[in-house]
């Protein structure tokens, strides 16, 4: 039986935002790492970009999280100057 507290408990949203450099934005990482690839057998790699994935649980509705993420990815998680996100839910 659940308590009183779990029935009035916000609902909890898996949230994932993925961040990459914008295609114009040189990325030495990436390039580093396809560089490096043939060296240690990985062949046929014609380029790499190397982003950030951020996960995180949000009590909110859906629609609520989705939009904090993308606030929070605009304001913090992401430099909108070089890169861009995208903001999905998990699962």
């Amino acid at each position: 039986m659940r308590s009183r507290v779990d029935r009035y408990s916000p609902p909890v949203v898996r949230v994932v935002v993925e961040v990459m450099p914008k295609p114009e934005i040189l990325d030495p990482q990436g390039q580093a790492i396809a560089r490096a690839l043939p060296g240690l057998g990985f062949t046929g790699v014609g380029a790499v970009r190397q982003g950030k994935r951020f996960e995180m649980v949000i009590e909110a509705t859906e629609d609520e999280a989705l939009r904090q993420a993308a606030a929070m990815a605009e304001t913090l998680l992401a430099n909108p100057v070089i890169e861009d996100f995208r903001v999905h839910r998990q699962g």
